[in-house]
């Protein structure tokens, strides 16, 4: 949308006149939806093509609201929090009271997820058919939907959490906290990847950037500010400004608008002023606003290909149009707003087949089929070099970092070849004819390890046991390699050896 003259703004354009300039079609999204169970929270499916709403009172519908069809509607009779769908429209998850449900296209209830205790937000990870969950009692889950398994579970340590999203860039979850801090997760990790102290209050809302990548973030706290982070440094906000009321609700379009509503109001920033780093605290340039009546504002979600954005009040669900929100050219093997049954199913196998392991996630998704930096810690080792320090053995990596025992007797295979009469002088190193001797042999490490342990002035009778034994068979491999070298005959049995009492 464009104005003639400096003088005209576009921000002064209301709703009416940009629907009398749309066409028919881009007209048909500015809808009112009046519903008695509200505050309400909305999500579309990854193509724009249905939408689902849910209700604090436990309202739930689903609807194509391109074609006018309704899918479900559902009167749970209690509190619901937030609302998903998995992978197309045919299967919706629903944050309820107690647990997270799974519910098909009809609104028959096909799972309880019990393991999702007190959800308030909801987040589905299309490539790794994930479903992420976080909830009063301050863990993230994740919920693998193909198999039904649960694969991680986090423990933020930061209370309960009312804020969540992904980044659609590389599947790291962010999640906004009470005490003001940001942090990023993924599966693999036990801790945050990230941790951003982003406001001095509560944060209300966290949404990232799809058109850059995933490289800009906005948050809004309960202190009244709204706050864009480059997530390639985090080295301070790029743009900071004031919002009225505070605990604004925020969520970025395909092409890289900000749609930010506070107190009565929604007001919608474009790219590039937002994303300029600028010092003073003042609002960017304003592109759209639009009043909105109903109290609190709960929702705001851009619509997929469409220059639409829908706001989830008290009083229901409101569209209002937003031109140039929308990506205008789909990909239709990624998201198709026109394919039919056969099309579902075929992409459905597809994404199956290609689902990417949750091991995968990390900030930087570039470091697949990259090769793995040189080790910084290498030694020598019998005159070889460069040997890295994880593949070094165990008494040379003590002995590396400095806390081997010189005292601690070793085994044969440091202590190279005795002699004959077992003195346990060192005649010569160990070549590898030898260590493939040895390892044919079969040694009891364990043992070693147990006598090696053991206090040299106390007097073990389970020690003395078994360094009887390991004489023994010391001895007896003397005797087998004088008899392979004939320096000894081997002994002739006789008839009265079995009258030998056994040693």
């Amino acid at each position: 949308m464009e104005v003639e003259g400096e003088l005209e703004k576009t921000w002064r354009v209301g709703q009416d006149e940009i629907v009398q300039a749309a066409g028919q079609q881009a007209a048909q999204g500015r809808q009112e939806w009046k519903l008695d169970g509200g505050p309400y929270r909305t999500r579309y499916t990854r193509n724009g093509r249905h939408l689902a709403v849910v209700g604090k009172k436990g309202h739930v519908a689903t609807f194509d609201w391109q074609a006018g069809t309704l899918h479900t509607e559902l009167q749970l009779g209690e509190t619901c929090r937030d609302i998903t769908f998995l992978q197309d429209h045919s299967h919706f998850a629903v944050a309820q009271k107690k647990y997270v449900f799974i519910y098909d296209r009809d609104g028959v209830e096909l799972h309880k997820l019990k393991s999702h205790i007190e959800p308030t937000r909801l987040e589905f990870l299309p490539y790794h058919w994930l479903l992420a969950s976080v909830g009063n009692a301050g863990y993230l889950k994740y919920q693998d939907t193909s198999t039904g398994q649960l694969v991680v579970e986090h423990r933020t340590k930061l209370g309960a959490c009312h804020t969540m999203c992904q980044n659609p860039h590389n599947a790291v979850i962010h999640l906004g906290h009470q005490n003001g801090t940001v942090t990023l997760w993924t599966p693999n990790l036990p801790h945050p990847a990230v941790r951003l102290l982003a406001h001095l209050g509560p944060v209300a809302s966290v949404s990232v950037d799809p058109s850059t990548g995933g490289r800009y973030m906005a948050t809004a706290g309960q202190d009244g500010t709204v706050k864009v982070w480059d997530c390639r440094n985090w080295k301070g906000a790029v743009r900071t400004w004031n919002a009225r009321g505070g605990g604004a609700i925020l969520d970025w379009s395909q092409k890289g608008a900000l749609g930010v509503a506070t107190g009565g109001s929604v007001n919608v920033y474009t790219k590039p002023s937002i994303q300029t780093p600028f010092a003073p605290v003042v609002p960017p340039p304003l592109y759209i606003t639009h009043p909105v009546p109903h109290r609190p504002l709960t929702s705001l979600r851009f619509c997929p290909f469409q220059d639409i954005l829908t706001i989830g009040h008290s009083a229901g669900v409101s569209n209002i149009l937003v031109p140039g929100s929308g990506e205008p050219n789909f990909d239709s093997s990624e998201a198709d707003p026109f394919e039919n049954k056969k099309a579902r199913r075929e992409r459905e196998v597809k994404n199956l087949l290609d689902k990417i392991q949750p091991d995968a996630i990390a900030l930087d998704p570039d470091f697949i089929g990259s090769l793995a930096p040189t080790p910084k810690l290498s030694t020598a080792v019998d005159g070889a070099h460069n040997i890295p320090y994880s593949r070094l053995p165990r008494h040379e990596r003590l002995r590396v970092a400095g806390k081997a025992d010189e005292t601690e007797e070793v085994d044969d295979d440091a202590r190279g070849v005795e002699d004959e009469n077992g003195d346990g002088q060192r005649k010569r190193p160990l070549t590898k004819a030898d260590k493939e001797k040895k390892k044919m042999r079969g040694k009891n490490k364990t043992l070693k390890r147990y006598l090696r342990k053991q206090r040299k002035n106390v007097i073990d009778p389970r020690a003395v046991a078994v360094r009887t034994k390991l004489e023994k068979q010391r001895e007896e491999r003397r005797k087998a390699q004088a008899i392979a070298s004939g320096a000894e005959q081997p002994h002739k049995p006789s008839a009265l050896d079995r009258f030998k009492r056994p040693s």
